[in-house]
């Protein structure tokens, strides 16, 4: 194999004796034997690369002694190298994967304890052939034992040393491994010019993650010009030869319709197949998709188990979704102790998405007790790493004193970063401070600009202010058709207060023509809604027969609701109908004891 005592190199026939060893020999030997044919397997040494082939060699080669030993958490020492060696590698391709073989981050942790257990021993035979055989895939085996920090401390010029020594050997994992060194600026001065460089000679041997990261280099605009079209091309070649990263990354391009068309079915195809070698991205973005319906059939189950799979595998945005899960019932009983438990794993591994949920969970009670401290706590930690959800949270505390002191100015000031993050709930926020001069000047234009803004992404709350805004002249010139516009847009998403103005216009036929019935059923649907301006609009509709047939009966009991809402004018209306109604009738008593009789039988309310 090495060309070693006086015998000339020949690889090929390493393998065929390696091969002629393992059917002959049962003893230790024999072991070591199925280590080097997985050696071989991997870097393509005498034989074509086959990584399932290497995967199943590395395995076999590990007596079920030894495998036994690291699922029991119980590390006897072990003395053979060669055993070690596999170890090793069986322990990268779970952490790593390679096309055809499994991604496992947990059994390759369970699989570093018991190298480090075995201490310098354990890379023992790769340091010796990378140093006296000067072998370039146990010099690329060395960098990564420093590069992950794995029996010896990390060490980036060190791992750096070593790929280059592979690369310039010409091994394609190290060129690729390389590459990326140079691309990050890993034990090296970055130059992303010379990690092209070296992604190019890796991918022209056909290693698939250098292929892979080019197409990344052409996303991102690293030693290139920026070009998703390109980018797609090589993240396609990656994803057919079977490279999980690619495959995820070919799905996102389908999803998102970067650099490619949009087709979800394809998306949540490519992210079946990373999934399925066990790639945790993938796995959450397909959790993502069945959670959501997008290129497959909605299925809140199997988005859940997709979510865990990942999540076990330490994922912290998978961690994160299943604690949302967890939260609301979704594919899951609803627990929320362990949702809890989730959005703390996941926001361990720093994932802004848990910081901000643990903010809710600790503001309102969920799987806690209410710690409105520890809620601003986790709301400050995601909103400076600029996560508008948790920037609108933080200003909505502000703005009504929970957990700290109310400080409308500072209110604005998270309010306006998560709106420049195009936040249609901050942004609808800004744009009301802007109007009333809430924590700022009054800037009628400038409330106008931000409501815009929130209206066009569908927010209907802004929706019915811009109407507003254009139903009164606010920062805008007075249009009522503008105003009808806006208003049905809203109302479309039944929001009361959007259909009570929208109502408004119709019965009067400001900016429309007059229609008196259609008004009549918006203030219906709004009232409905308890919303008390339309109660009192449908009752007076009743009374006076607007749209609908004259009803007293109906009017009294909407007055009466909307009375009971808060609305002085209902009250007079109710009032005037009750008195009405009792001198049509012949009656000893007189209006005041009428109207105090109907009070306490429940005809109106005091207020509060």
């Amino acid at each position: 194999m090495f060309g070693k005592d006086g015998c000339k190199q020949d690889q090929g026939v390493s393998v065929k004796l390696l091969l002629k060893a393992i059917t002959l020999d049962n003893g230790i030997r024999y072991l070591g034997a199925l280590a080097l044919l997985g050696f071989c397997y991997e870097f393509g040494l005498g034989v074509s690369i086959d990584f399932k082939l290497a995967e199943k060699y590395y395995k076999s080669s590990i007596s079920i002694q030894y495998q036994h030993t690291v699922y029991s958490d119980d590390y006897t020492p072990i003395q053979d190298e060669l055993v070690l060696m596999a170890i090793s590698r069986l322990a990268f391709l779970r952490k790593y994967g390679r096309p055809g073989v499994y991604i496992d981050k947990l059994e390759a942790q369970k699989w570093e304890a018991l190298l480090a257990s075995n201490g310098p021993m354990s890379m023992a035979w790769v340091k010796r052939t990378a140093i006296d055989n000067k072998c370039s895939a146990s010099q690329y085996c060395l960098g990564i034992y420093y590069h992950d920090g794995i029996i010896v401390e990390k060490n980036e010029k060190k791992a750096f040393e070593w790929y280059k020594l592979s690369a310039e050997q010409g091994n394609s994992r190290g060129q690729s491994i390389l590459g990326y060194c140079y691309g990050e600026g890993y034990g090296v001065k970055k130059n992303e010019m010379e990690a092209m460089l070296w992604y190019r000679l890796a991918a022209a041997q056909g290693e698939t993650v250098a292929i892979y990261n080019i197409g990344y280099c052409y996303e991102d605009g690293i030693g290139v010009k920026k070009n998703m079209k390109e980018a797609v091309i090589w993240y396609r070649i990656a994803a057919e030869q079977h490279n999980a990263f690619a495959q995820n990354s070919l799905g996102y391009c389908y999803e998102d319709g970067i650099g490619i068309d949009t087709d979800p079915v394809l998306a949540a195809f490519w992210y079946e197949k990373s999934s399925q070698q066990g790639y945790p991205w993938a796995q959450c973005n397909l959790g993502y998709c069945y959670q959501n319906g997008i290129g497959v059939e909605k299925d809140v189950v199997a988005s859940a188990e997709w979510y865990r799979k990942a999540a076990l595998q330490e994922h912290p945005r998978a961690q994160h979704n299943l604690g949302f899960c967890y939260q609301n019932g979704i594919g899951v009983e609803k627990n929320e102790h362990e949702a809890i438990r989730w959005f703390k794993k996941s926001a361990a591994l720093g994932n802004i998405f848990a910081f901000h949920s643990l903010g809710y969970c600790y503001q309102n009670g969920v799987g806690v007790q209410v710690n409105r401290q520890k809620a601003i706590y986790w709301y400050i930690l995601s909103a400076k790493q600029n996560h508008a959800p948790a920037q609108l949270s933080l200003g909505y505390c502000y703005r009504n004193g929970i957990g700290v002191e109310k400080n409308e100015i500072e209110a604005v000031k998270w309010f306006r970063r998560s709106a420049k993050q195009g936040n249609a709930i901050a942004q609808n926020s800004l744009g009301f401070f802007y109007e009333e001069g809430i924590g700022t000047t009054v800037c009628a234009k400038k409330a106008v600009y931000w409501y815009m803004q929130a209206a066009r992404q569908g927010n209907a709350w802004a929706q019915c202010n811009l109407g507003s805004c254009y139903a009164h002249g606010i920062g805008v010139k007075h249009e009522f058709s503008k105003a009808i516009y806006w208003y049905k847009k809203a109302a479309y998403q039944n929001l009361a207060r959007a259909q009570d103005k929208l109502a408004s216009l119709l019965q009067n036929g400001l900016g429309t023509s007059q229609n008196l019935e259609l008004a009549f059923i918006l203030y219906d649907r709004a009232a409905q809604q308890n919303y008390v301006s339309a109660q009192f609009h449908l009752a007076n509709c009743y009374e006076k027969g607007i749209g609908c047939v004259a009803d007293t009966d109906k009017a009294i009991s909407w007055f009466e609701r909307a009375a009971t809402g808060g609305c002085q004018t209902s009250r007079e209306r109710l009032r005037y109908l009750l008195l009405r109604r009792m001198f049509s009738m012949e009656t000893t008593l007189s209006e005041t004891d009428f109207f105090l009789d109907h009070l306490t039988n429940g005809h109106s309310a005091p207020a509060a």
